[in-house]
């Protein structure tokens, strides 16, 4: 079971990371490889349980469920339902915490995951550097953008 952990240290204080990372279904407007994204059912993007469709760059379709949600940890957690990808099993956590001595955010993010035989570097890479790698270059983005 391939497991990738990275993490970072965003120049902005946890509140403000937090408040864009907390938004289930916001990805579509910070991270490069989401197009669009929507809540199923209408439900509420912070609901326990709700499922986040949403297509990617290439076209691709992904769904993945809100499995915990905690504003006093900062952290969350969900899994994989459909992807176009051999990811079984895939569960993500997303941790912050304040770096209290430059009023910054060190970012956890880890996924747990299987694939068939053979392909578990190849699709830890992609989930190393194409999502974790990427959404944390383009989250710095994003929030130099509102300021």
């Amino acid at each position: 079971m391939p497991r990738v952990l990275r993490s970072t240290v965003i120049e902005a204080p946890s509140e403000k990371v937090w408040s864009v990372l907390r938004d289930f279904n916001g990805h579509d407007r910070w991270h490069p490889e989401v197009a669009t994204s929507l809540i199923e059912r209408g439900q509420a993007s912070d609901r326990i349980g709700c499922i986040r469709r949403f297509k990617l760059a290439d076209g691709s379709e992904l769904r993945e469920q809100l499995l915990t949600m905690s504003d006093l940890e900062q952290a969350f957690s969900y899994c994989l339902l459909d992807t176009p990808i051999p990811l079984f099993n895939y569960v993500a956590h997303v941790r912050l915490a304040p770096v209290t001595d430059i009023d910054a955010t060190f970012w956890e993010w880890e996924g747990n995951f299987d694939t068939p035989e053979g392909q578990e570097e190849h699709l830890a890479e992609i989930v190393r550097t194409r999502i974790y790698d990427a959404g944390f270059e383009a989250i710095r983005a994003y929030l130099g953008r509102e300021n």
